[in-house]
């Protein structure tokens, strides 16, 4: 397999005993998280309706996932930010334990901003929908935050800076 143009002529100009590297600020933000769910259902109501997210719908889908959310193996959530939540359908998917406060991914959480006045609003909505907190809320001198688990056992946080 052949290396880019690009990173091929980075890799000449860089001093044989450093690696080449990417400048600061090159990755402009996160386009797309890319989590396997078990019940699609479950999870589009989780991610959609009580959290509320715009799901990606007719022409909104990615051209290159249409067939997949067609088929109801792929849902699409666009944040306001611009940057996509993606789930996949995986129906066999099963944790290793069925403790979600045991770690069982390299990843350890999905974390969303929310504005300082509304954090409170979001803890009671995830308490009214019966969501398990993992902790919190709580307050530190970055700000506040609660951690949560989504219908599949993963960890979620919605954070907002201090005020």
């Amino acid at each position: 397999m052949s290396q880019s143009p690009v990173i091929a002529k980075v890799a000449d100009k860089a001093p044989k005993d450093t690696p080449a590297k990417l400048p600061v600020g090159s990755l402009l933000r996160m386009h797309h998280f890319a989590l396997n769910v078990q019940d699609m259902g479950r999870s589009r109501r989780f991610y959609g309706e009580i959290l509320g997210l715009e799901e990606l719908v007719g022409d909104a889908v990615p051209s290159t996932l249409k067939k997949l959310v067609a088929a109801g193996k792929v849902a699409n959530f666009r944040l306001p930010d611009g940057s996509i939540l993606d789930l996949f359908w995986e129906p066999d998917l099963a944790s290793p334990d069925p403790n979600p406060r045991r770690q069982f991914t390299r990843a350890d959480h999905l974390a969303f901003d929310i504005a300082p006045q509304l954090f409170d609003q979001a803890v009671e909505v995830l308490r009214a929908n019966g969501v398990a907190i993992a902790s919190g809320p709580t307050s530190r001198s970055t700000g506040r935050g609660v951690y949560f688990f989504d219908p599949d056992g993963f960890r979620v946080e919605i954070r907002c800076d201090a005020l």
